[in-house]
């Protein structure tokens, strides 16, 4: 069970995005269109599929492999921009229906964006919502029998094919059971963590099984410096009932 339906395209949909797209790479605007294609490479959220019109020249380099995919034949492109060089990093294909459309690793580029707005990980996707409401229900958060939170006031966060997670406020989180994480992640829809921390119980030290956005994006500002729990691997207490941890992929 989801906390939304899952009203997305199928496989290979392909739909015209109404946004602006830029990315940069080496300080330099590397495309800019208005003409990007989404592609449902997977269920979960579309790829950027870009006309090769809309990219700067000199910026896809011949790679000198051709290969086919199940979509069509493309030319495996090195991506450079002054003295950065990202081999292998585009796919220029060049048979219908994706001929003069250029698929870029995300990562290949430093900085992707939507309209102004910086987009992490893969384009936002359309189908998805992401809200975050304010709440007087009680959630309590325990792992081995310890209370890691309690909370009469959270956020929670509806995003589109996930659980609902409960943002709490650092003051109801017992950070004596918590150890700061090095780890970072990124949404496309959250922006960044500014922190991570693993749980410790006399049982074990669990890794990284709560985060924190200092900075979230502008939609989601409600979050801002809370705190969430994986309730795919801790015991959620909501209104006193314990919920059943949800299987999704976050929670092996």
């Amino acid at each position: 069970m989801t906390d939304h339906p899952l009203g997305k395209p199928p496989i290979d949909a392909m739909e015209l995005s109404p946004r602006r797209v830029r990315a940069v790479l080496g300080g330099v605007v590397v495309l800019d269109t208005t003409r990007a294609r989404y592609l449902w490479e997977w269920p979960h959220y579309p790829q950027y599929y870009i006309p090769v019109d809309d990219v700067a020249p000199g910026l896809l380099v011949d790679a000198n492999d051709e290969v086919r995919f199940d979509r069509g034949r493309a030319r495996r492109m090195d991506v450079r921009s002054g003295e950065v060089v990202r081999p292998s990093a585009a796919l220029l294909y060049t048979e219908e229906p994706l001929a003069g459309l250029v698929r870029f690793e995300w990562a290949a580029l430093d900085a992707w964006f939507e309209e102004d707005e910086e987009v992490f990980v893969h384009p936002r996707d359309p189908y998805s919502r992401v809200d975050a409401l304010r709440s007087t229900r009680h959630v309590r958060i325990e792992l081995d029998g310890v209370r890691l939170a309690e909370s009469s006031s959270p956020v929670l966060l509806f995003e589109t094919g996930l659980p609902a997670r409960y943002y709490l406020n650092r003051t109801e989180v017992d950070f004596d059971v918590l150890e700061a994480s090095p780890t970072s992640t990124a949404c496309p829809y959250k922006g960044r963590t500014t922190g991570y921390w693993s749980v410790r119980t006399p049982v074990a030290t669990y890794p990284d099984l709560a985060w924190s956005y200092s900075f979230p994006t502008a939609g989601l500002a409600a979050i801002a410096g809370l705190i969430c729990f994986y309730n795919e691997k801790v015991d959620l207490h909501l209104d006193g009932r314990l919920l059943e941890r949800p299987v999704t992929p976050f929670s092996a």
